[in-house]
């Protein structure tokens, strides 16, 4: 499994794959274990990195996740074959906010368009359970997000890091949810249902 890891690694490096920083995707399994999470939906699959990471922290994880490159997708069926865990990740190709889930997962993991992560957060809380936890990567966004805005030179980037910070003052505000903001790797978001009366 180690050499899987390691060849995933350095393909994503040769071929601009972004995949969670070392600081952050130990924090995310020490997380899986520790809260006994089995049942697991990812949004944004890139090429099973983190699906197959998560997967090696119980023989009983299942992990369901979505991608809609195409080229990705299929990098990502070849290595999860490759692990040997066709039967515990469930690989969808399309786009997150067209896919319809049934159940309920422990734990979904947000990784995907940055711009759209408020959509994803509110489309999939219907099949968080009431313990569950949204975990969301990226918050920093490179270190972007505490860049003013004058100095980011491109106005994709601008928009994009306007985009991260209304979902961060989305979640500060939601009532609905509890978020705990980490500054491990990219920069963490940890929502839980608010249980306070």
């Amino acid at each position: 499994m180690d050499n899987i890891i390691k060849e995933m690694e350095k393909y994503a490096e040769e071929n601009n794959v972004p995949i969670m920083t070392k600081d952050g995707i130990e924090f995310l399994l020490k997380y899986i274990k520790e809260n006994n999470i089995v049942r697991i939906l990812e949004v944004g699959t890139a090429i099973g990195y983190s699906a197959i990471r998560m997967c090696t922290v119980r023989d009983d994880i299942v992990v369901t996740t979505i991608e809609r490159d195409e080229v990705r997708y299929k990098e990502a069926i070849k290595n999860v074959s490759k692990a040997g865990f066709e039967k515990r990740i469930n690989l969808i190709f399309g786009d997150a906010l067209e896919v319809e889930l049934d159940g309920e997962f422990d734990l979904i993991f947000i990784d995907a368009a940055k711009a759209q992560n408020q959509k994803f957060f509110e489309m999939f809380k219907r099949n968080l359970k009431s313990t569950g936890t949204i975990i969301t990567d990226n918050m920093k966004f490179h270190g972007l997000v505490d860049t003013p805005i004058e100095k980011i030179s491109s106005r994709n980037l601008r928009q994009l890091v306007r985009k991260v910070r209304r979902y961060t003052d989305f979640l500060k505000e939601n009532t609905e949810f509890n978020t705990e903001f980490l500054e491990l790797g990219d920069g963490i978001a940890i929502s839980k249902y608010n249980t306070k009366e």
